[in-house]
């Protein structure tokens, strides 16, 4: 059929496959308790399928409508494939031990969250990735946490906040040149607006977890001789030094000089392989073994094993199919009209700018909730509100700063999420297994979920919320004459394509 046969979803017809999706969700996640959202989300792609083919899609329409978001998604999965790779290698190097183990020996319990944020949001912002960050030093401080018995949802949402602060501020963050792009301001005017819910947002999580450290963690009892078992365990097992803290230091400097993410993190696995090999003696095909399935080691020692028996192409692989379902569904979706019918409804309601700025916010965060992708929960939203902050006289710069508080941020505390699935298997919190009680790190990552209540709050009285000035107006009109004039070649050579 052609465009104009096929028929625009109602309100009701565009959010039933998101309900009836989030339903069969619910029945899996809650009622049998297995948190493994991936067989629903692909029940969700049938559903939201089915129902655009009664309005006039057919298959091959939908089925490129998927494939174009999960080629979109395709470098966040070459990165997650790194990080996997990373794991395994930089634990085989003593990397991430000897991470363990000096932070076992410099750290004390009182100040460990705290710590652990600060030390996630620096290496965040210098490497640009929350994901790297997570992977590699979020890891290595879950074993500083278990060796200091602080819960694992405490040390995971301090790790959460810290290292998506980096996602969210960075200039050599993926997201962070994603929101300003779709929306159409400038990268550095963007970053500046996001410090003043940043900001406050990082420093209320810290005085939280300086407060939980003294009195809730600090006020326990040391188990001084398990702290001993795992430095004495590493040290065993492992050639420690401050050399093989080399490769963590390599990425940071190639990312500070805008090194692409992708080619920095490998040159972290072939810095991390070169010292497995000469520092800690492994052999190349261990080396291969290790990128692939991740690293084995056997102490004695169970908070060791436990901790360090992981990473390796393999070990993401829950999570890369996660992700490729979630995008395929977040496409069917957008393909089908879904999305863009359930936004125009939202914004043909929204008459003040507080409201525009929930909606927009919330549109983030429903898309990370529905569709399980950041990279989507930014750009799509970013592209449809857009004309409605010109209508209303505010600066694009609120969007940005919308959608980037409601996708990014947001989306590691939904478990279904690229985001969430990736925090999940990284910190190793077995929510797979069923231990439920590990998803208290959502609440306990304060400055994620804080970040946009100050946003909104701010909107509502009307503080940090700029006006359009007359150079982004003038530039926003060139480019819809521009884009006008686009269409009308198009139409006249015959090569428009319709979406």
């Amino acid at each position: 059929m052609t465009e104009n046969n096929k028929i625009k979803p109602s309100f009701f017809m565009a959010i039933l496959p998101i309900i009836l999706t989030l339903a069969i969700l619910g029945i899996q996640l809650f009622y049998y308790g297995d948190f493994t959202p991936h067989i629903p989300l692909a029940i969700g792609i049938a559903i939201t399928a089915t129902l655009g083919w009664f309005r006039g899609y057919r298959w091959d329409d939908m089925e490129k409508g998927v494939m174009h978001v999960i080629r979109v998604g395709l470098p966040s999965i070459a990165i997650l494939m790194t990080v996997g790779m990373i794991v395994g290698v930089w634990i085989a190097s003593g990397t991430v031990p000897a991470l363990i183990y000096y932070g076992l020996n410099i750290l004390n319990p009182e100040i460990f969250l705290a710590a652990a944020m600060v030390l996630c949001a620096v290496v965040s912002v210098s490497l640009g990735t929350s994901w790297g960050t997570t992977g590699t030093v979020g890891l290595a401080l879950m074993g500083i946490g278990s060796g200091f018995d602080v819960p694992m949802y405490w040390t995971a949402g301090a790790v959460v906040s810290g290292a998506f602060f980096g996602d969210k501020v960075s200039p050599l963050s993926d997201t962070t040149n994603l929101a300003p792009a779709v929306t159409g301001v400038n990268l550095f005017d963007h970053i500046r607006n996001m410090l003043p819910t940043t900001v406050p947002a990082m420093f209320i999580a810290l005085v939280i977890y300086i407060f939980v450290g003294f009195n809730l963690i600090g006020s326990n009892e040391v188990d001084f001789s398990k702290i001993e078992a795992i430095t004495n365990g590493l040290d065993s097992n492992f050639n420690l030094s401050l050399f093989v803290l080399l490769p963590p230091l390599l990425v940071i400097v190639l990312a500070l000089k805008r090194m692409p993410a992708l080619p920095s993190l490998f040159a972290g696995v072939a810095a991390g392989a070169l010292l497995a090999i000469f520092v800690q003696g492994a052999s190349v095909h261990e080396i291969f073994n290790f990128m692939q399935s991740g690293y084995k080691i056997d102490t004695g020692v169970s908070e060791i094993d436990g901790l360090l028996n992981r990473g390796g192409v393999q070990s993401m692989t829950w999570v890369i199919t996660l992700v490729i379902i979630a995008l395929g569904f977040g496409g069917a979706l957008e393909r089908t009209k879904c999305l863009e019918t359930i936004i125009a409804k939202i914004l043909g309601s929204v008459k003040s700018f507080f409201g525009l700025q929930a909606s927009a916010t919330g549109a983030a965060v429903a898309t990370n909730l529905v569709a399980g992708d950041p990279y989507l929960s930014i750009a799509l939203p970013g592209r449809m509100f857009a004309p409605a902050y010109v209508k209303q006289g505010y600066s694009k710069l609120n969007l940005s700063r919308a959608v980037e508080e409601g996708g990014t941020l947001i989306s590691p505390l939904i478990p279904w999420n690229a985001g969430g699935a990736f925090v999940i298997t990284a910190l190793g919190l077995g929510i797979s297994d069923g231990n439920i009680e590990n998803l208290l790190y959502i609440p306990l990552a304060f400055a994620c979920w804080l970040s946009p209540l100050i946003g909104l709050t701010y909107a509502a009285l009307g503080r940090f919320s700029p006006k359009m000035s007359s150079e982004e107006l003038a530039q926003y009109q060139r480019e819809e004459e521009d884009s006008t004039s686009e269409q009308k070649v198009e139409i006249k050579t015959g090569t428009a394509v319709t979406a």
